[in-house]
């Protein structure tokens, strides 16, 4: 993953340190279709804490994503399930299916394996485009839904129309998939409001080649399949009670993303808009997402109905 005087390595370290040091532990689910999800998931679980999974979005791996979140959400008393999406850290799978659907019936069958029936669910930009079909797929399995800047009304044609910094799928993977420094700054400066000034190139360069070299070519079949012929009316509308989060200033999917997706789910539906943040709100207003979030699941009645292990 990275020689031992890897910067970035020794920030992944501390990421996995930390998660086990909350009382988690990984392990691999291996589905019937040969697909590996990595997830990590209690130690000692309890069946009388309701239960919680975090999916990441395209930027990194659980670990980068959800450490600064674990220690309020498992003072609130929940269990935590924080999963790998496919082609991201130790998850992967060996057929053609990029759709978030696929990854939606990964993610349930790697719940299920692990003995988890019903839970909430949180998914922070493409992990909410995959929390959003998990949703949809399985109603019964999800009791609350939170969406953190995930662009999931988008539409393909809304590229050329100049919605997005970017006019095609391509220009997109060269910025999500960052392969050189200055593609990585022009990703840090698109995804956070109040960048790093100051950015070394020798730390880039090492950033790269830990967490940007691995399934590049898989990575961007999922962007293709997320983006192509995608239209408003095929979304289902997912029934369960939603909150919306979304930085004001998110340059990568835009504000008029939230408030369309607010239309779309009507009156089963919450936002909240946090200012001075971008696309990277979870990482740059975690304290403030995070209170919103407990708020969303403990204050709208008794948490005992998110208890997530099958009896």
């Amino acid at each position: 993953m990275g020689s031992c005087l890897s910067v970035t390595v020794a920030r992944d370290r501390c990421y996995t340190r930390a998660f086990r040091a909350a009382g988690l532990r990984a392990t691999d689910v291996t589905l019937g279709d040969g697909a590996t999800v990595h997830i990590w998931v209690p130690r000692l679980p309890d069946r009388s804490r309701p239960a919680l999974v975090l999916l990441h979005g395209f930027g990194a791996t659980a670990t980068w994503q959800w450490a600064p979140y674990l220690g309020p959400l498992l003072r609130a008393g929940f269990d935590l399930y924080v999963p790998d999406l496919l082609f991201f850290g130790g998850s992967s799978a060996p057929g053609p299916d990029r759709s978030e659907s696929y990854q939606a019936r990964c993610v349930v069958g790697a719940l299920d394996a692990v003995g988890v029936g019903r839970f909430g669910l949180v998914g922070v930009s493409y992990g909410g485009f995959v929390g959003y079909r998990v949703a949809a797929l399985y109603p019964g399995a999800v009791e609350r839904v939170v969406l953190i800047c995930a662009g999931v009304c988008l539409e393909e044609r809304d590229l050329a129309a100049g919605l997005f910094v970017v006019s095609d799928v391509a220009d997109a993977a060269g910025i999500l998939l960052p392969q050189r420094p200055e593609k990585l700054r022009q990703l840090v400066r698109l995804t956070f409001c109040r960048p790093p000034r100051v950015m070394p190139t020798c730390f880039i360069r090492d950033y790269i080649q830990v967490m940007c070299r691995d399934y590049v070519k898989e990575k961007t079949e999922l962007l293709h399949a997320l983006i192509h012929d995608r239209k408003l009316p095929d979304l289902p509308r997912i029934t369960q009670p939603t909150l919306i989060i979304w930085g004001e200033q998110d340059r990568v999917f835009p504000l008029e993303l939230a408030h369309r997706l607010k239309r779309y789910l009507d009156e089963n539906c919450q936002m909240v808009v946090i200012k001075n943040a971008g696309h990277a709100v979870n990482l740059e207003k975690p304290k403030e997402v995070c209170k919103h979030i407990l708020a969303f699941f403990l204050d709208s009645g008794s948490p005992d109905i998110y208890n997530g292990h099958m009896v």
